[in-house]
């Protein structure tokens, strides 16, 4: 029997997408039924968020229209999001749930699976000095 080669990480050290890839924590996207104080509808996504823009860990509630395009994994698993400098480069070799689209101006974002597990990944365009 061939014992795994797969170095497991320590309690103390972080995630190698954080420090070996260097992508940055964003938010946590939890998906929920309950109506909240503050939903921002976004028209074209069928969804209601709130929660990020006041969140001081980055905390968003998400709600789902029925008939939300998006898939059935993302709106009833809690996902990560994490922001990275090029995500076309992010996305090799991994397993895509949703290609890359734009949520908002000046805004790439993707899903991928891992573990059963989504995660999103976002790409921001640098604004002209």
């Amino acid at each position: 029997m061939q014992k795994s080669r797969i170095k497991k990480r320590q309690d103390h050290e972080p995630p190698p997408a954080i420090a070996k890839d260097g992508w940055r924590y964003h938010h946590l996207g939890i998906p929920t039924d309950i109506p909240r104080s503050g939903e921002r509808y976004l028209e074209h996504l069928k969804i209601h968020v709130t929660g990020f823009d006041t969140s001081p860990y980055g905390i968003e509630w998400m709600r789902f229209d029925p008939d939300c395009p998006i898939s059935e994994l993302v709106r009833t698993v809690p996902h990560i999001a994490f922001e990275v400098d090029d995500l076309n480069s992010a996305l090799e070799g991994k397993e895509i749930l949703s290609p890359p689209g734009s949520p908002s101006k000046g805004v790439r974002a993707a899903m991928i699976i891992h573990n059963g597990a989504p995660i999103e990944l976002i790409e921001f365009r640098k604004k002209a000095r």
